[in-house]
């Protein structure tokens, strides 16, 4: 309740200052920046040549329910950006025609660094990502034909679409490069976590003590600056549906109940947690690691201490753990306009 009456007030404060500094930005210059201590992208833009319009194009495009079947839902109605682009805080999203996924929508950011996507990583590449959700019968239910058609007699994507790609028709090519755009400047680095590392501000003594044990115990899978090292694992969940993880792309059975290893950059705004949002709290995700963890033939080593599942953690290392992830929230992401539809 907190951090929601946190994000309205600087959401009414703040936004005109960011709106000033948006509509100062140099159009050519317009490129992808992030701090030095990150690690270099995985996504180089390649023929997709990155430019304003085409950023603006791909926004459009992620915020228009014309990509769906029914026209009812977009990339947006999944991935708020109230939310660092999770869902509205439930388990499963909601698709066209009522029906819900199995799987909880994953938040979205520095997506530049990602090589796969998807809780499974059964999508490798950022320019094709969307396919998947467009496709999905329960999310979006289109076809490709379908939706290139409805651009095509669509004046304002007829436009724009000529503006970013020049005169030849509008194809699935162009409409997942202008995506790609749009999602690789999705770039969050503005945490007080960034601040402390940019030494512009400093840490609370239990920010400081989380951090310490963060980097002792939680390090060695979420791994910073992005907090993630884009693996997947299994975390010693039980599973409560036949969700085979990244087993169901390999079918190999050393890859069962695997799931990919979530950024923890705005934790507190994306819950619920878990690849199926079994978990409500920042609290229960805790005492998970330190005293749910079940044995199962694919659990990940470094959940295994002196020979039993789990993460040794007290109380106090709870606490102070929370205090430090509560850093890791992005405000100046989540209301920047110029993300914003």
């Amino acid at each position: 309740m907190y951090i929601r009456y946190f994000i309205k007030i600087f959401l009414l404060t703040g936004v005109s200052v960011l709106i000033s500094c948006n509509k100062n930005q140099d159009e050519s210059d317009f490129r992808l920046t992030y701090p030095d201590y990150f690690p270099d992208p995985q996504y180089s833009f390649g023929n997709n040549v990155l430019t304003k319009e085409g950023f603006e194009l791909g926004r459009a495009l992620f915020h228009d329910p014309i990509l769906s079947y029914d026209n009812t839902i977009s990339c947006a109605s999944c991935h708020s950006q109230a939310h660092a682009f999770a869902d509205h805080n439930i388990k499963f999203s909601i698709g066209i025609d009522g029906k819900t996924g199995s799987r909880n929508s994953p938040a979205m950011f520095n997506l530049a660094w990602q090589s796969s996507f998807m809780w499974d990583g059964g999508i490798n590449h950022i320019e094709i990502m969307p396919l998947a959700p467009i496709t999905d019968t329960t999310e979006m239910g289109e076809t490709l034909n379908n939706v290139i058609q409805k651009l095509h007699t669509h004046p304002y994507y007829q436009e724009k679409f000529k503006k970013v790609f020049g005169e030849k028709p509008i194809d699935s090519q162009k409409l997942f490069y202008a995506l790609a755009q749009y999602m690789s400047m999705l770039v969050s680095d503005d945490s007080k976590y960034d601040k402390y590392r940019k030494g512009s501000e400093n840490f609370t003594v239990d920010e400081e003590d989380g951090l310490i044990i963060f980097r002792k115990k939680c390090v060695s899978c979420h791994t910073e600056p992005l907090f993630t090292d884009f693996s997947f694992r299994n975390n010693g969940l039980v599973p409560l549906t036949n969700d085979l993880g990244k087993g169901r792309i390999t079918l190999d059975k050393s890859d069962y109940y695997k799931f990919k290893v979530p950024s923890l950059r705005n934790i507190m705004l994306t819950y619920p947690y878990m690849h199926d949002g079994r978990f409500r709290t920042i609290d229960q995700v805790l005492d998970h690691y330190s005293e749910g963890i079940v044995f199962h033939e694919n659990l990940d080593t470094s959940l295994i201490y002196i020979d039993k599942p789990g993460i040794p953690l007290t109380e106090i290392d709870k606490a102070k753990l929370k205090a430090f992830l509560v850093t890791l929230t992005d405000y100046k992401y989540i209301s920047n306009p110029l993300f914003s539809q």
